[in-house]
């Protein structure tokens, strides 16, 4: 596996792939894992409540909390799925929004072990200097 996938900047990041038979089946693939991981992410997380939005063109909201955007995105077979800091306007407009992005920051570290061991099959080894990334399959 070598390609790498977007995902945004300081998110807790977990990989799987999308594993899909013939092109005709691709949407609904993508459509049977978005369901899967906001049914996997609500039974871990609560807190999350289902959200349909993006972060940029390749990044996709799932679910959301007062905290923290839970999203998917693929590239090629590769998927990312991540979560991270909310960064919308009302996050930022609420009038508790000092005291907004420490709980935050806590809320996310707390999670992040329970999060990966939830969603990650294989682990980013690194990227090589073309921006190509090096993934392995962890061990079941």
């Amino acid at each position: 596996m070598g390609r790498s996938v977007s995902y945004p900047s300081g998110a807790i990041v977990a990989f799987t792939v999308l594993k899909v038979e013939a092109e005709d089946d691709w949407e609904f693939e993508y459509e049977w894992l978005r369901e899967d991981l906001c049914e996997r992410a609500g039974r871990a997380f609560p807190s999350l409540i289902p959200h349909d939005g993006w972060r940029g063109r390749e990044d996709r909201i799932l679910m959301r909390n007062a905290y923290a955007d839970f999203g998917v995105s693929v590239y090629g077979g590769l998927v990312a799925v991540w979560i991270v800091e909310r960064d919308d306007g009302a996050y930022w407009d609420a009038d508790w929004r000092t005291a907004r992005s420490p709980r935050a920051q806590r809320w996310l570290s707390q999670i992040a072990s329970r999060f990966d061991a939830v969603f990650g099959d294989y682990d980013c080894l690194g990227h090589m200097s073309n921006g190509e990334g090096v993934y392995a399959k962890r061990a079941a």
